[in-house]
């Protein structure tokens, strides 16, 4: 064979070899090592063992590391993100203490932030800094400022941030706020939403620190306070943690469960870029419900037990809807299952929480539940909290994020402890 003719053959069979398609030379579900999303998990209590499953959902993720500073549950989680992984491909998952040494690694595209509120906002912003994707849990900050600071950092380093207020990839959820928006039950009068108690002040006793836990990395930014197995129960503890609801560390079950229904409000009033101008608190000292906020259009929503845990129910002048995680009931009744007619609104449908946010990463644009919009539910929460602690009415300007009273402006942010600072970025 001619010199010339055999380089042209040999040319062609390696062109041929290259457009294989990848699905054959790496068996079914194969997914190029550049396609992978690596995923560090920080924050390795119960929430995130639910996380690890379903965000290990997709086929581009895969679980590179964990941290925690409670060296059992850090265990506990690396095991079962290798079994979460060995469904894809067999990996090591190395554990840290401290998050900045997970975020060193090059390797890691995005992190998923499951601590205590009280970590949020640090943890987050140096994740940005890092270059990491991030998916936080809600609510997304303790403080309002910090939200903000959160969605800077996030829009300074140009990342993808998914919230996760997954009710917004539900079914209930979004025919409930598309009927509201697009006006099936007329005029909306009032919304009475059922979320629980404010946060309270931690009197919790100083317990012996067990061994396994760095207490001091624990307490992070916040007042320092003595161990509670309260606040960090045992890794076999049957009950979740509830530093959530002490001041400090969360926003007691405003912050919890009104970061989810407070939050469809918001979607449900188009309020996604904006908020309340009013928060109205109850006239009896210490009282656990019956506070309103008001929006510039007028509608009012109640903070109260209306007869469901956990639920929100819309009144209109031509009909109510009642939603929750557990049922759609709607006056007339066959708008739960609605078909939507050509001209409606439709709102951003997501129908996989975490497919949304790789599909997001792949694409760089915004999620269902971008960075500024679990900022705005939970400034509505942590703003709430604020008028049941002052107990008086306060004014509030969503554009400049500021009340018209001084102390209140003043709980907007909070005193750091020791060298944490989430300003600085």
């Amino acid at each position: 064979m001619k010199r010339r003719k055999f380089i042209g053959q040999s040319a062609m069979g390696a062109l041929a070899f290259t457009i294989v398609p990848r699905s054959v030379l790496g068996g079914r579900g194969y997914v190029a090592p550049s396609d992978r999303i690596n995923l560090g998990y920080i924050g390795n209590g119960k929430q995130s063992y639910g996380l690890v499953n379903s965000i290990n959902g997709p086929k581009e993720t895969l679980v590179l590391a964990a941290c925690d500073v409670h060296s059992k549950k850090l265990d506990h989680f690396i095991e079962l993100a290798k079994k979460a992984n060995e469904k894809k491909v067999a990996t090591e998952v190395k554990g840290y203490k401290h998050y900045r040494e997970l975020l060193e690694r090059k390797d890691i595209d995005a992190v998923v932030i499951a601590t205590p509120d009280h970590w949020h906002a640090q943890v987050a912003i140096d994740a940005a800094k890092a270059g990491k994707d991030i998916y936080c849990e809600k609510p997304l900050s303790l403080t309002i400022a910090e939200g903000r600071a959160m969605v800077n950092a996030t829009r300074k380093y140009k990342r993808v941030f998914q919230t996760g207020s997954m009710q917004r990839s539900s079914y209930n959820f979004r025919q409930a706020a598309e009927l509201v928006s697009n006006g099936y039950i007329g005029k909306i009068s009032e919304i009475n939403v059922s979320v629980g108690e404010p946060v309270k002040q931690c009197d919790l006793p100083t317990q012996p620190t067990p061994d396994y836990i760095d207490w001091d990395l624990w307490i992070g930014p916040s007042f320092y306070r003595g161990y509670n197995a309260i606040l960090a129960p045992e890794l076999e503890a049957k009950e979740w943690a509830w530093w959530r609801g002490y001041a400090g560390f969360g926003g007691g079950y405003i912050t919890d469960w009104g970061a989810h229904m407070f939050d469809i409000v918001q979607w449900a009033l188009g309020m996604d870029q904006s908020g309340p101008v009013k928060f109205i608190p109850p006239p009896q000292p210490g009282a656990k419900e019956g506070l309103s906020f008001v929006y510039a259009n007028g509608i009012r929503v109640n903070h109260k037990n209306w007869g469901q845990g956990n639920a929100i129910q819309f009144i209109g002048d031509k009909g109510k809807i009642e939603v929750s995680r557990g049922f759609l009931r709607t006056t007339p009744e066959n708008l739960a299952q609605l078909k939507f007619k050509t001209g409606d609104k439709r709102l951003y449908f997501s129908d996989n929480h975490y497919q949304d946010w790789v599909n997001a990463i792949k694409k760089r644009s915004k999620p269902i539940c971008d960075v500024e919009v679990g900022h705005r539910t939970a400034t509505v929460c942590n703003a709430v909290n604020i008028a049941y602690q002052l107990q008086r009415e306060l004014k509030w300007d969503p554009a400049k994020e500021a009340f018209d009273n001084e102390y209140a402006n003043m709980m907007r942010s909070r005193p750091y402890r020791g060298p944490w600072d989430f300003t600085k970025f």
